[in-house]
């Protein structure tokens, strides 16, 4: 049985992001992003294996291929205005294809490291960074061995991003998440010290109505 790497590709914050602007603009940036992750793996020798709401799950036997593509997603996403980030985690193992469908530890695995990657991250395990072996452009860095949810023993995971790469950071609403362009804000508020650009008036009014719960949910 050949080895596969398995791909989880999903949006940072959907949650805030739909409760912040209703359903039918998160959908349309759901359904945005799930076109964009299909345009990009039919670039690749890769395969679409299902969608469920904002993520994607693709399915490659080439590691090298993953993880470019996985690049790329982030690229993709980073940046673009009035967009939440992108997080992406993978493993590469064996698994069972049932149903065009696939099981097993290693597919477990790859979800569960997609979602410890934070926003603009590539999270991959030391599997398939071993599987890749040399590959150009691409940098690992180890981020040490993880406790998983419902995984038995701890995982060695790298983040992956491009040779040389700057940090290339934007601003993110505190309140839905999305990427934002400041000449495009509807302005900034400043809470203990830091700065906060808000996409608009309603983000603006909810983050100045509790600033500190907001701002423990976002992780500060």
């Amino acid at each position: 049985m050949r080895e596969q790497t398995f791909v989880f590709a999903d949006l940072s914050g959907f949650t805030a992001l739909t409760e912040a602007h209703g359903d039918r603009k998160s959908a349309d940036i759901a359904s945005e992003f799930i076109a964009s992750v299909r345009d990009l793996v039919s670039l690749h020798n890769a395969e679409e294996v299902k969608t469920i709401g904002d993520a994607v799950m693709v399915r490659t036997s080439e590691a090298d291929v993953a993880v470019r593509l996985g690049l790329e997603i982030i690229h993709f996403v980073h940046g673009r205005a009035r967009f939440p980030t992108a997080h992406v985690g993978m493993n590469t193992g064996r698994a069972v294809n049932r149903d065009s469908d696939w099981f097993g530890a290693s597919v477990n695995i790859a979800a569960r490291v997609a979602g410890a990657a934070a926003g603009d991250e590539v999270l991959v395990t030391r599997a398939t960074v071993d599987s890749v072996g040399d590959i150009s452009g691409v940098e690992f860095h180890s981020r040490g061995e993880v406790r998983l949810r419902n995984i038995a023993e701890p995982v060695h995971v790298y983040r992956a991003f491009p040779t040389g790469s700057g940090s290339g950071e934007v601003p993110i609403d505190p309140v839905c998440r999305m990427m934002i362009e400041t000449g495009h804000a509807a302005g900034w508020l400043v809470h203990d010290g830091q700065k906060y650009w808000l996409c608009s008036r309603r983000c603006m009014a909810k983050f100045a109505g509790d600033p500190d719960a907001i701002v423990r949910a976002l992780g500060g």
